[in-house]
């Protein structure tokens, strides 16, 4: 494993400045953001045609929603929140489905069991599953299993890259490019740094550990098209993931979004117009 990793020569203060993004927004704005989540989220969903509450993953008894279906088979955007592993849900994370669906996409929003109830190991095994009963149910439910798009923001940006990576795909019965493309939003890549901030508390990992669940760190045969997107105000830390994870990939491109934070950059996924938005149905269409 190697030594150094990003952050690794800062000090516990200077880390928590570069990854603690909920204290860059302060308690009032971040209020505001999870607000704003749930609400526009209650709004893009409501009268959709879907599939809410589907339980995707027989063990934990974790379930999905699907949104935005339409006559015959839709391609397929799967959004994993963020919450640094330990927060906010399906419920609050479809702000983006009305917006697709208007544009001939559905959305598929996953739960997956929190930190510390689960570990990180476990979070990751229940999102790829996720993606394994996509692929095999979706026609079922009005989805292209061949046109799965994968996107997530924060710890979902983490958890997007673990679908891009090799490796699983084969013991979950999958197709190694099954995840035709994706979109992490702030994502993390190497979370060795993680370690050492107020996150472990409920995330408990080690460096040997962190290093096994770092995309960064984890072969890739195949490199689906991913576009990194980042905040122009987001946590220095997020910055540099992405700065740093991008070029490595070697099938993407990295997009930093002017006057955007880490938490309202991701409603840009609800605005074909945008940049962001604009990005992902290329991702889609491609």
């Amino acid at each position: 494993m190697v030594a150094e990793w990003p952050g690794s020569g800062l000090s516990d203060e200077e880390l928590d400045v570069a990854y603690n993004v909920r204290r860059k927004a302060g308690e009032e704005l971040f209020a505001r953001y999870m607000a704003r989540y749930r609400d526009e989220s209650a709004r893009a969903v409501d009268g959709l045609p879907g599939y809410p509450g589907i339980v995707y993953d027989e063990a934990s008894g974790e379930r999905l929603d699907v949104w935005g279906t339409g006559e015959g088979l839709r391609p397929v955007f799967v959004f994993l929140h963020g919450g640094y592993w330990m927060a906010l849900s399906r419920d609050v994370s479809s702000f983006m489905a009305r917006g697709l669906h208007e544009q001939g996409v559905a959305t598929v929003v996953p739960d997956y069991t929190l930190a510390p109830k689960a570990s990180l190991e476990e979070i990751v095994r229940q999102v790829r599953a996720s993606i394994a009963w996509i692929y095999r149910h979706g026609r079922a439910h009005g989805l292209d299993p061949e046109r799965i798009v994968v996107g997530g923001s924060s710890a979902g940006g983490h958890l997007t890259g673990m679908t891009m990576v090799g490796g699983w795909q084969e013991p979950f019965g999958l197709p190694e490019d099954v995840v035709k493309a994706a979109m992490p939003i702030s994502g993390l890549f190497d979370i060795r740094p993680i370690t050492r901030v107020y996150v472990n508390e409920a995330v408990r990992l080690d460096l040997a550990r962190a290093a096994r669940l770092s995309p960064a760190l984890l072969p890739a045969e195949y490199r689906c098209p991913a576009v990194f997107v980042v905040a122009e105000d987001d946590g220095e830390g997020f910055l540099e993931q992405s700065r740093s994870f991008q070029p490595t990939w070697g099938a993407g491109e990295l997009m930093v979004v002017p006057g955007r934070d880490h938490f309202d950059v991701v409603f840009d996924l609800a605005d074909p117009g945008s940049r962001v938005g604009g990005a992902l149905l290329d991702l889609v269409r491609r």
